[in-house]
């Protein structure tokens, strides 16, 4: 006859905390909603047919390896006949590659005026600076204001309390019957001045 057996199974748990996320917020220190930028048009792309390439020897500061070496790089534009020259850095590739990009932004600013990317970039750089300029105008003109606000405050308390004070001593001076500034002489009832002690004491 089997007899039943009892098994036992421990079970363990893992927790395991997974980190709170909370959703960026984003904070404008501003009444005016923000308006995002528009986007520059594309850059022109112009056909290496149109380009004359030359490879220089750079001048100025770099040691030899600008100026022993041909790393600078000229463009010419055939069909309107800009030329441009960079040696921003020691290497031909890059030199190249932004002596395209400042050639593309000249001949679509021949092409399109206003319109092209180095017009626009231009008036967004003017209308920030106009813009930072209003502001500083603006704070100094509060602070200005403040300023004399608080310039009145303070001379209208201290005239006031002058005044009374200049007040009260003409006032007693007055009643007293004498002079108020130095030592002035006794009166008597009709009006005539007193002899001082030291008169008196000759007599």
């Amino acid at each position: 006859m089997l007899q039943p057996t009892l098994v036992l199974i421990h079970h363990t748990l893992a927790h395991t905390r997974t980190p709170l996320t909370f959703p960026k917020l984003l904070r404008l220190f501003s009444l005016t909603p923000y308006l995002p930028e528009k986007q520059l048009p594309p850059r022109l792309k112009i056909n290496d047919a149109d380009l004359t390439i030359s490879y220089l020897k750079g001048t100025g500061p770099g040691g030899q390896k600008i100026n022993k070496t041909n790393s600078a790089v000229q463009l010419i534009h055939k069909p309107t006949g800009l030329v441009v020259k960079s040696q921003a850095t020691r290497s031909r590739s890059q030199n190249e590659k932004i002596a395209r990009q400042i050639l593309a932004d000249k001949v679509e600013e021949l092409q399109k005026g206003d319109e092209s990317r180095r017009a626009i970039k231009a008036e967004r750089a003017r209308k920030k600076k106009a813009s930072k300029v209003k502001k500083s105008r603006r704070k100094y003109r509060e602070l200005e204001r403040e300023q004399g606000e608080d310039g009145e405050r303070i001379e209208g308390g201290e005239g006031g309390g002058v005044d009374e004070v200049e007040g009260t001593v003409q006032k007693e001076g007055q009643a007293r019957g004498t002079k108020p500034e130095g030592r002035g002489e006794e009166l008597s009832a009709d009006g005539t001045p007193h002899a001082s002690l030291d008169q008196q004491r000759r007599s």
